[in-house]
């Protein structure tokens, strides 16, 4: 929030997203609405006026600092404010206001435990945990979402370190697939190829053309599997046959 001198008086800015872009040897700045920038680069808003707060480019928006032509000229090369908001506007680094920070680490925190609610279990209830107990393990062992890091990789990382230190009871929840097979394919890759990937066989049937296994694998040999049905090992081309994912955290009993 800041206030901007305007001939008429003062302008009380509230709710504003600042978007800064050095050039040169100064900073220059535009006052944008909240959420709006983002949907500005995706092609979501196309309304320049729906996005700027402000039709003008600054060297400190809360100061009420406006940029000269002559700072525009020398870092820009152009004093065409309007092609310069436009070039800050895609290129420039957004401020987020404490608020904006606020809600964005808490989603990021949300996402990051619901990743690890959804890929783990207590291997002796048989039941996932709610992320209010994962929360609770990571912080006793100090393991903190970084907002700069991709929220998937920490969470793997967490995971990790939840499984070796066991501070709760929890392991990996596996993956149940369904693989079909021609029976040439079942007789020259599933015993020796894809068997051993998978931790627990749950069902399987056999016609005159056609073999199925229903199975349960860690999620970490899907892509294995995958590939091995792309390619059969001895010759460039497709195995006749496919795997269909059925459950993306399923439990394997004992």
């Amino acid at each position: 929030m800041g206030i901007i001198n305007q001939p008429a008086g003062q302008i009380k800015l509230t709710n504003v997203s600042l978007v800064r872009m050095k050039k040169g040897k100064k900073r220059f700045e535009i006052a944008c609405y909240q959420n709006k920038v983002q949907d500005w680069r995706q092609r979501i808003e196309k309304n320049l006026d729906e996005v700027l707060q402000i039709p003008q480019i600054f060297l400190n928006v809360s100061k009420g600092q406006v940029a000269s032509n002559e700072d525009l000229s020398k870092c820009f090369g152009s004093t065409d404010s309007d092609k310069i908001i436009l070039e800050i506007l895609e290129k420039g680094e957004i401020q987020l206001n404490e608020k904006e920070r606020s809600a964005n680490i808490q989603q990021k925190n949300n996402e990051f435990l619901n990743i690890i609610s959804t890929k783990c279990i207590n291997p002796k209830s048989k039941k996932r945990y709610p992320p209010s107990m994962i929360q609770k393990a990571l912080t006793e062992l100090k393991f903190h979402v970084n907002p700069n890091k991709p929220t998937k990789t920490q969470a793997l990382d967490a995971i990790k370190l939840l499984i070796a230190r066991q501070i709760i009871p929890i392991a990996r929840a596996q993956m149940k697939i369904k693989i079909i097979l021609s029976n040439k394919a079942k007789k020259s890759i599933f015993d020796d190829e894809i068997k051993p990937l998978i931790h627990k066989i749950i069902d399987e049937s056999q016609d005159d053309s056609v073999f199925e296994c229903i199975g349960v694998i860690d999620p970490v040999n899907y892509r294995q599997i995958v590939e091995i049905l792309h390619n059969d090992g001895s010759k460039a081309k497709k195995v006749d046959g496919s795997v269909e994912v059925l459950d993306m955290a399923a439990i394997s009993e004992n």
